[in-house]
């Protein structure tokens, strides 16, 4: 067991971290060792099995990441923008494999991850499922055949918990529609509609973020044009396939040169 890769989890107490904790501890292909909370939370210092209600896993929740970090081959981040981009710093100075499924960032949080991965393996998804991202390929194809009078809507659906909007899927679905229609998404995102905002203008990308109950995600892509409409649709019903994404993340990025990747070079689309 000992050659297996370690395994870190930050957030670990979090609804994804006990998820991801679970995932690791059940797989034959890596090992857990180490659990991340942030200073003066109550799980530091207690065995995270027994944090989480279950038996102990020998492992004590830490709020010191980069003394977790040394000791593993990889992170797996589900956390918050400001904390991914201080655990990206530590991995890279570990040499630790990030796994980065942390959504809300701005394209200047991205930009800082660029001299991390410089020094260590970054992937960096919105989802970590195969679905998805087979959606993701599906968006960029369809977007690419149609022309703008197609309308273009990204329809979301996620938990009432859920804090950012839109989701980490629904911007990577937005981008790759941009990208088959040869556009950069900043310039044609419509993500918000209220009160008398006009007709809707032509090749723009629509968001709509829906939230409530307990949903784990769900994603429609619409294109929508006079007379016929065509919607691609990926709904998950089991959180612990992004958990399961982003570990097989971990492992293949082991085997890979320092830099950049995310979950289409994983799954080698």
């Amino acid at each position: 067991m000992s050659d297996l890769p370690g395994i870190v989890v930050t957030g670990a107490s979090g609804r994804m971290g006990q998820m991801l904790i679970k995932t690791v501890v059940e797989s034959d292909k890596a090992r857990l060792v180490g659990a991340v909370e942030r200073e003066g939370h109550d799980w530091v210092g207690r065995d995270v099995g027994e944090a989480m209600g279950s038996v102990a896993l020998g492992v004590t929740v830490t709020d010191e990441p980069l003394e977790a970090f040394s000791k593993a081959q990889a992170v797996i981040d589900f956390t918050a923008p400001a904390a991914t981009l201080q655990f990206a710093k530590l991995a890279a100075q570990a040499r630790a494999v990030h796994v980065i499924g942390t959504t809300g960032m701005s394209d200047e949080d991205i930009a800082q991850l660029e001299p991390c991965g410089r020094h260590a393996v970054i992937v960096r998804a919105g989802n970590m499922s195969l679905g998805v991202n087979l959606l993701t390929l599906l968006t960029q194809k369809v977007a690419a055949a149609l022309d703008e009078d197609f309308d273009i809507e990204v329809i979301e659906y996620h938990h009432r918990h859920k804090v950012d909007a839109p989701s980490g899927t629904a911007l990577m679905l937005g981008e790759a529609a941009a990208a088959g229609r040869g556009v950069a998404l900043n310039d044609v995102a419509d993500r918000g509609r209220d009160g008398i905002t006009g007709a809707r203008k032509r090749g723009d990308i629509g968001f709509t973020a829906i939230r409530g109950g307990d949903i784990i995600g769900e994603h429609d892509v619409m294109f929508a044009a006079d007379g016929e409409q065509i919607v691609l649709r990926h709904k998950a019903t089991d959180r612990s396939l992004f958990a399961k994404g982003a570990l097989k993340a971990a492992l293949w990025g082991q085997d890979q040169k320092p830099g950049e990747y995310d979950m289409l070079d994983v799954l080698g689309l």
